[in-house]
C-alpha cells in the first residue's frame, strides 16, 4: 500500500477519489512542455454558465506540466459534475470544506503557486472584495490573499453587470491588494469570459515574475478601464532567420492596401487626409523581398513614382487603383471573392467622412457660405473576415496626441470589432513623427492582448518588423496547444 509520504500530491490523500492513486488523465502531463512542471495551481470554478469553459483550461495546464487541483462553488453542480474536474485534473474536487480545513491545505503558505478563478461571477467578487467567506473558492481566496499566494480571477456575466460601478469599485479593490484580472470579451451583450490562451499566457508570466522578483520581457500593464495588456519584447524580432522568413512567406498571398481614399465635394473639390503612402510601399518591397504573391490595392500617395516602377520587375505584382472609399471597397470585395489571400494588411489611410451629397457641377465660388453635412464612409476593414474568416487581417490605427493607454484601449476595440488578427497603432501628435515622414514610431496589439512597443525607426525597418512579427504569430498559431 502507498504511504501518503510516497504520494506526490499536494494535498491529504485521504479522499473519496484518492488522487495518489494514478489516475489515465496524467497521461497528458507535460506534453506540450515543462514550463509549469512542479507547479501547483488551485483553479477554483464558480456557478458561471461559462463553467464549463474552465475544464480546457485544466487541461492546458497539466499539458504544460502543472499539477492541478479543482475547487467549485457547490452550485457549480447545477450546471456540471464535480466528476468532470475530476476527470480533467486527475485530482480529487473540493465542493465543499469539512473538518480537515481543505481550505487552508490549498491556500497557504507556500503551499500553492497560483490561485485561478475561471470563471468568476460578480457574487463572487463582491464576496471577496469584502471579506465574505461563505463558498469553498471565496474562503480558498481569503486566505491565499492572506498568504500571498498570487491570484487571477477571469470575470464573467453580462456586459451591463460588468459595467456597474459597484461591481467596478470591487474589482479596482482588489486590484489594489495585488490581484490579477483577465479582462473579458464583451460581445453579444456579454462579459465572456478571458480566452484560454490568455489565462494561460498571464498565469506563465505571473509565475515567472514572481520567480524571478521582476518581469522579464513581458510586463503587466492595466488602465483605467482594466483591460489587460501584456507587454512583450520585441528583441526576438531581430533573431529570426531571414531564411526561415522566406521559406515561409514564399509563394503566399498577400493584399496590402496603401495611400488614401478621396471624397468628392464637386467634380474638382475633395476632402482627404495627408497619408503620403510611404508606409504601404514599404510593406509591398518587403512583401517582395519576401517572394509573396502581392496584389497592391492603391489609393492616392504622393509617391505614385514610386508604385508604378513595380511594373518593371520580371513578376510584377498587381497593382489596382482606386480613389474613393467607396471604390477601394469595391475593389477589395471583387477581388478577395476571386482569390484566396494569406495575409491583408489594410495600411491605407481611408477617409473617415464624406459629405453627403457630392455635386455633379463645380459649386459656384460667389456663394457667401457652403454647408456641407459629412457621414461616415464604410468601414473597409469590417468586411474582410466576412469574405474571408481566415485570412491573417492586419489592421491600422492612428490617433492624434491621446497617449499611452488610450491608443491600446481604443486599438483593442478596433481589433475586436473588426476581427482583425493584428492592429498597428500610431500616434500622430505634435511630438511624433507626422503623416508623410519616412519614420514611424509603431505599436502593435495582438489578440491574446500582448502588444508589442517598438522605437521611432524608418519606415522600411518598421515594415521589415510587422513581417517578423506576422511570421511569429502565424508560426505560433499553426503550433498553437491542443486545448
Amino acid at each position: 500500500m502507498k504511504s501518503e509520504k510516497s504520494c506526490n500530491n499536494l494535498f491529504d490523500a485521504r479522499k473519496k477519489n484518492n488522487a495518489c492513486d494514478y489516475h489515465p488523465s496524467k497521461d497528458i502531463k507535460g506534453i506540450l512542455g515543462q514550463e509549469l512542471n512542479s507547479k501547483k495551481i488551485v483553479i477554483c470554478v464558480t456557478a458561471s454558465v461559462a463553467c464549463y469553459k474552465a475544464i480546457d483550461l485544466i487541461r492546458t495546464f497539466v499539458r504544460h506540466g502543472a499539477e492541478v487541483f479543482v475547487v467549485m462553488s457547490k452550485a457549480v453542480e447545477k450546471f456540471m459534475s464535480k466528476d468532470y474536474f475530476l476527470w480533467a485534473s486527475g485530482n480529487s474536487v473540493i465542493s465543499e470544506l469539512s473538518g480537515e480545513l481543505e481550505h487552508v491545505r490549498m491556500a497557504n503558505y507556500n503551499s500553492s503557486d497560483l490561485i485561478v478563478v475561471y470563471p468568476c461571477t460578480a457574487n463572487t467578487i463582491g464576496k471577496f472584495a469584502n471579506g465574505i467567506d461563505d463558498t469553498p473558492v471565496t474562503s480558498i481566496l481569503s486566505i491565499a490573499l492572506g498568504a500571498k499566494i498570487p491570484i487571477i480571477i477571469a470575470p464573467a456575466m453580462h456586459e451591463a453587470m460588468y459595467y456597474n460601478p459597484i461591481i467596478k469599485s470591487n474589482i479596482q479593490k482588489l486590484k489594489s491588494f495585488g490581484i490579477i484580472f483577465s479582462t473579458p470579451l464583451l460581445e453579444e451583450d456579454k462579459a465572456k469570459v478571458a480566452p484560454i490562451d490568455l489565462v494561460y499566457l498571464q498565469s506563465l508570466d505571473l509565475i515567472k515574475s514572481i520567480n524571478n522578483n521582476k518581469v522579464n520581457s513581458i510586463n503587466l500593464h492595466t488602465n483605467s478601464q482594466w483591460n489587460f495588456f501584456c507587454k512583450n519584447s520585441t528583441d526576438m524580432l531581430s533573431h529570426l532567420e531571414e531564411k526561415n522568413l522566406l521559406s515561409y512567406f514564399r509563394k503566399k498571398k498577400i493584399l496590402i492596401s496603401a495611400g488614401s481614399t478621396i471624397e468628392y465635394i464637386d467634380p474638382i473639390r475633395i476632402i482627404s487626409n495627408t497619408s503620403s503612402g510611404k508606409m504601404g510601399l514599404s510593406l509591398v518591397k518587403n512583401a517582395l523581398n519576401f517572394e509573396l504573391d502581392v496584389t497592391i490595392l492603391k489609393g492616392m500617395t504622393q509617391i505614385d513614382d514610386e508604385f508604378k516602377k513595380f511594373s518593371k520587375r520580371s513578376n510584377p505584382p498587381l497593382l489596382i487603383e482606386t480613389k474613393t472609399s467607396n471604390q477601394m471597397a469595391e475593389a477589395l470585395s471583387s477581388e478577395m471573392e476571386k482569390k484566396n489571400y494569406d495575409i491583408v494588411i489594410l495600411a491605407a489611410a481611408v477617409a473617415d467622412f464624406k459629405p453627403s451629397y457630392s455635386s455633379s457641377e463645380k459649386i459656384p465660388t460667389d456663394n457667401d457660405s457652403i454647408d456641407i453635412k459629412l457621414v461616415p464612409t464604410i468601414k473597409i476593414i469590417d468586411t474582410v473576415k466576412h469574405i474571408q474568416k481566415d485570412t491573417y487581417l492586419v489592421a491600422f490605427k492612428a490617433e492624434y496626441n491621446t497617449g499611452y493607454d488610450v491608443l491600446l484601449e481604443k486599438s483593442w476595440k478596433k481589433l475586436v470589432q473588426s476581427g482583425a488578427d493584428l492592429i498597428i497603432a500610431n500616434d500622430i501628435g505634435p511630438t511624433q513623427p507626422t503623416i508623410g515622414s519616412d519614420f514611424n514610431k509603431i505599436l502593435a496589439l495582438d489578440r491574446e492582448r500582448n502588444f508589442y512597443d517598438f522605437p521611432l525607426q524608418n519606415k522600411n525597418d518598421v515594415a521589415d518588423n510587422i513581417f517578423r512579427l506576422i511570421y511569429l504569430k502565424l508560426t505560433k498559431k499553426n503550433n498553437r496547444p491542443r486545448l
